[in-house]
């Protein structure tokens, strides 16, 4: 039971941080930086409390990864203004899913039997049709709804490139997760920074989203305590079931409108997105 509780946090830390930085406020610059000083902040202390050891390939590695995250981050929030949150978290959840499993069966070579190719690409196909299904459907007015997709979308691109970057870098240079949370952290700060210094990041919401650093942190704890209990594929998959979060509560929470057609269509999204989650849990050793 320990282990299950470890691999509820991401799922429900994560699931829920777009939704909660959305609800405290600011614009996605504002909001990224908060993040970031959040989990910097519990990094530090959770360096002190569990010191790993320490390489300079890994202050390096994980400091570049932090990067690619800070990015991956604030276009993931940037595009919530074009398709809102319940389009967001499953279609980038779906593209991260996408690009780090294709990552790592061309480059790391991790389908090593029939089975896991088999169940890899029914996955990926759930994957596929589930972030179609969730980008389908159109409100009152076609044209105006399409851009803002076609915007979201490609918003949720660059996100996606970030977020795979975070992922595959640290797993390149096989730094442990205990070692990479500090640098990681560090690097997320650098990267919030540097990205958003030109918008006036800094004001009261910057402040507020100190506390989805927190959640982020607590996330990454979880999974990184869960593994070692119930193993790489059930963390990985309970991880995944944070979009039920973040996609209900857009749309019960912070009202955004949807038609049933449209409910439907976002729903069945989720369920494959997840379903094709699960089964590339059942891929990882």
């Amino acid at each position: 039971m320990e282990g299950i509780f470890y691999a509820l946090l991401p799922a429900i830390a994560w699931g829920s941080l777009v939704l909660v930085s959305v609800k405290l406020g600011g614009n996605s610059y504002s909001q990224t930086l908060g993040i970031t000083c959040g989990s910097l902040l519990f990094a530090a202390v959770m360096f002190f409390i569990k010191t790993p050891e320490m390489s300079g390939l890994a202050w390096a590695a994980g400091m570049i990864s932090g990067f690619f995250w800070s990015v991956g981050q604030l276009y993931q929030l940037n595009s919530v203004k074009y398709i809102g949150v319940s389009k967001t978290v499953p279609i980038s959840t779906g593209m991260q899913l996408l690009g780090t499993t294709l990552f790592g069966v061309i480059v790391f070579k991790e389908w090593t039997s029939k089975t896991t190719v088999i169940l890899g690409i029914i996955a990926l196909l759930c994957i596929i049709a589930g972030v179609i299904f969730t980008s389908t459907g159109q409100t009152e007015d076609k044209n105006e709804k399409g851009n803002s997709l076609k915007k979201g979308l490609l918003v949720l691109l660059l996100s996606s490139v970030g977020y795979i970057g975070y992922v595959v870098i640290i797993k390149w240079f096989n730094i442990s997760g205990w070692s990479a949370i500090l640098p990681q952290s560090l690097g997320m700060l650098a990267g919030a920074l540097l990205l958003s210094i030109k918008h006036n990041p800094f004001s009261k919401y910057a402040f507020r989203n100190i506390l989805t650093g927190i959640m982020w942190g607590i996330g990454n704890i979880g999974l990184l305590l869960a593994n070692p209990k119930v193993g790489v594929a059930i963390g990985f998959t309970f991880s995944q079931m944070g979009i039920v979060i973040s996609t209900l509560g857009g749309i019960f929470l912070l009202g955004e409108k949807k038609s049933g057609k449209q409910l439907a269509f976002v729903i069945i999204g989720c369920v494959l997105v997840i379903a094709g989650g699960v089964l590339l849990g059942f891929t990882k050793h």
